[in-house]
């Protein structure tokens, strides 16, 4: 465990909870728990009246959070993804901030058995929640050459999408896909090693593991909540590692930050209340954190604050 432990890195740690403005009686939710790095600094601000709300999809990591955080009455935990945290009734109360870290976690990344990785031979599984949903394996089983590609190309931005779809459908046939070191070693084969210290397997691996999770409709979900659930003044902090987070994220708060919306072959939109304020600009990690942890070299933290 203690290993586990010093290899969990928090990406932009100071900087995301900086962006929350925590107050010592405020309450707080960390929807993506993982293994307690950013909700330990949140806890080391609150005072004796302050809360904290853990949420996770992964039950190794409310695992976690209880054998650490369950004795201090400050604190509640709740194993369930964080796009049903306005069905939580600790949210009712009302949140002055709101933090994710989206993506997939160093510790999962690291447990070669869940699957997410193509750097280690593992069933191919990918599931965030082990115990909920279809795995990798069962989609690529299932789906046709068409929605195998267009998972590849829309959430892997996969140039050989097609290529790779048919390799799967024409190998399946043969024998089903169940490893991880399967899936690899047939998208090197079709695509060949054409990014220097790149693996070609690198962005079929990561939409897939979208597909699987549903990440993309979590998040939005999740933004929506959040901003019901924020009280005035309230804080939102994201932490995303991949373009399509990010911009999901950049628009959500662009969308609700009162601008009037159209186009200029058209009439105007008229804007909606604000009801959000970005809060500076994208933050991105600094030189010595990506020296220290690379994993952190496409993180993108955005914060914004409830105007109502």
């Amino acid at each position: 465990m203690a290993e586990q432990v010093l290899r969990h890195i928090p990406v932009m740690l100071g900087e995301a909870v900086e962006g929350l403005a925590v107050r010592a009686g405020g309450r707080y939710l960390d929807g993506t728990f993982g293994r307690g790095g950013h909700a330990r600094a949140v806890l080391s601000r609150l005072g004796p009246d302050g809360r904290l709300l853990l949420m996770d999809r992964d039950p190794t990591a409310i695992a976690t959070a209880q054998a650490e955080f369950a004795a201090d009455p400050r604190v509640s935990i709740r194993h369930a993804n964080f796009s049903s945290l306005a069905d939580w009734d600790e949210t009712a109360a009302g949140l002055d901030g709101v933090l994710l870290d989206l993506g997939v976690s160093s510790p999962q990344l690291d447990e070669a058995a869940r699957g997410f990785s193509f750097m280690a031979d593992a069933p191919l599984d990918m599931r965030m929640d082990p115990t909920q949903g279809e795995s990798a394996a069962d989609f690529l089983a299932r789906a046709d050459e068409r929605e195998i590609a267009d998972v590849l190309w829309i959430h892997g931005e996969e140039r050989f999408s097609r290529k790779i779809a048919r390799a799967i459908v024409q190998d399946r046939a043969e024998r089903p896909l169940t490893r991880t070191g399967e899936l690899a070693a047939l998208i090197e084969r079709v695509v060949g090693r054409r990014e220097p210290g790149k693996h070609p397997a690198t962005r079929s691996f990561q939409a897939l593991r979208i597909q699987v999770n549903g990440e993309l409709d979590s998040l939005k979900q999740g933004l929506e909540s959040a901003l019901d659930r924020l009280n005035v003044g309230g804080r939102l902090s994201v932490i995303s590692f991949h373009s399509l987070e990010d911009r999901a994220v950049k628009l959500f708060i662009r969308d609700h930050s009162g601008r009037v919306q159209g186009s200029r072959r058209g009439p105007p939109v008229a804007a909606a209340p604000a009801r959000l304020a970005a809060v500076g600009k994208a933050q991105f990690p600094s030189d010595a954190e990506l020296a220290a942890n690379p994993r952190a070299r496409s993180a993108v933290l955005r914060v914004a604050e409830k105007l109502l």
